[in-house]
C-alpha cells in the first residue's frame, strides 16, 4: 500500500521539484488538492494522509483527530503559529519545522528596513522622480547618522541575533529584551538586555523578531508605541499578530513615531486602501524577508527529506512539539 503525502499549500500546476528528489518513489504518493485555507478543507485533504506538507494553512484539533493516519504536519519555514501544536501533541502527530531556515535573509531584510526609514530611501526617491532635486533634498532634515544610535530588538532568538551582529558591524549600539535568554548569551554578543520598557524609550530604532503565540499575539500596542521616541522607526519582520495593528496605525498617523518599515501585517495580503499604503512614512515589502531563490530551493528539498525520514520510521531535523516524541504515531 502506498504511503500518502499531501501538499495544502501548493497548487496543483506546481512542480515540486525539489520536493520530489526524495519523494518519486513507487511506494508514495504525493497528492496537491490546491491551497486549503479552511480547517475543513485541510482536513478533506489528509482525512487518510501519512504526512502533510504546509505552509500556513490552519491545522486544527479537528483535522488531527478526523486524520487517523497522519503522523507529520511540516512546516515549511519558522513559523507553526497556524498549527494548534498542544491538538497535535495531544493526538501524537510530530509538527516538523525548519528554525535554522532563513536566518540571514530575514536579517538582512530587516537592516535593509532600518536603513532605508533612516535614509528616507522611498520619500527622496519619490520626490526626486516627481518634484525633481530640490524637492528631495529638502526632505532630508531631520536624519540621524545611524552610527552611534541605538537599536532595540525585541526577542533575541537567532534572527534577532544575526541583527545585531549586522548593526553592530555599522557602528549601532544594540540593546534586546528577551526574558527566556541566559545573560551570558547576550554579553557573549555584545549586547545589553533591558526591559521592554527601557527598550521603546532608548532605542532609536526599534525592530520586532517575535514569534507568533498565543501569548504573544497582539503584544505591542499603543503602551508601547507611545514610549518610543517621536524620532524612532519601527521595524517588523516577524509576524503582524505580534502587533495590534490599529495602534500602530494611530501613532503612525499622529507622527509619534517617525516611521515604520514592515514586511507582515496583521492580514495578508493586505487589503486595497489600508492605512499603511497612503503613509510616505512607511516603508513596505510583502512578506518577503525569507526570500533568496536558493534559500527556498534548499528549504523545499529538505521538506522533501525530512518528509521521507518519518515515512520511514525517523523523525524530521527540528521537531516543534517534543512532548510527543513518545507517544507518536508510528
Amino acid at each position: 500500500m502506498k504511503k500518502i503525502v499531501v501538499h495544502t499549500g501548493a497548487g496543483p500546476d506546481r512542480v515540486l521539484v525539489e520536493e520530489r528528489e526524495s519523494l518519486d518513489r513507487p511506494d508514495i504518493e504525493l497528492r496537491q488538492p490546491g491551497r486549503c485555507g479552511t480547517p475543513e478543507a485541510v482536513l478533506e485533504a489528509v482525512r487518510d494522509a501519512d504526512v502533510a506538507l504546509c505552509g500556513a494553512e490552519p491545522y486544527t484539533d479537528a483535522v488531527f483527530a478526523g486524520a487517523p493516519k497522519l503522523k507529520m504536519v511540516i512546516r515549511y519555514g519558522v513559523g507553526v503559529d497556524t498549527i494548534d501544536l498542544d491538538a497535535a501533541t495531544q493526538h501524537g502527530v510530530v509538527v516538523g519545522y525548519l528554525p535554522d531556515f532563513c536566518i540571514d535573509e530575514v536579517a538582512n531584510h530587516a537592516l535593509m528596513l532600518l536603513l532605508a526609514c533612516a535614509k528616507k530611501v522611498r520619500l527622496l526617491d519619490e520626490a526626486l522622480r516627481q518634484e525633481g532635486w530640490a524637492a528631495s533634498k529638502a526632505l532630508l532634515i531631520p536624519m540621524g547618522a545611524i552610527t552611534q544610535e541605538t537599536v532595540g530588538l525585541i526577542a533575541f532568538g537567532n534572527i534577532a541575533r544575526a541583527m545585531a551582529k549586522r548593526c553592530q558591524a555599522v557602528g549601532m549600539q544594540v540593546i534586546a529584551c528577551d526574558p527566556f535568554v541566559a545573560p551570558e548569551v547576550f554579553a557573549e554578543a555584545g549586547v545589553e538586555a533591558v526591559s521592554l520598557e527601557e527598550l521603546a524609550g532608548r532605542s532609536d530604532y526599534v525592530s520586532c523578531h517575535l514569534p507568533l503565540s498565543p501569548k504573544t499575539k497582539g503584544f505591542l500596542t499603543a503602551e508601547f508605541f507611545d514610549r518610543m521616541k517621536p524620532s524612532a522607526y519601527f521595524i517588523n519582520t516577524s509576524r503582524g499578530g505580534v502587533v495590534k495593528e490599529a495602534d500602530l496605525i494611530a501613532v503612525l498617523q499622529e507622527k509619534g513615531i517617525a516611521g515604520a518599515g514592515l514586511d507582515v501585517f496583521e492580514v495578508e495580503p493586505m487589503a486595497p486602501g489600508h492605512p499603511f499604503l497612503s503613509m510616505p512614512h512607511v516603508t513596505l515589502t510583502p512578506h518577503c524577508a525569507s526570500y533568496a531563490d536558493s534559500t527556498m530551493e534548499t528549504q523545499r528539498r529538505r521538506i522533501g527529506r525530512d518528509a521521507l525520514k518519518v515515512l520511514e520510521g525517523g523523525l524530521p531535523d527540528f521537531v516543534a512539539n517534543p512532548a510527543v516524541l513518545d507517544h507518536r504515531r508510528t
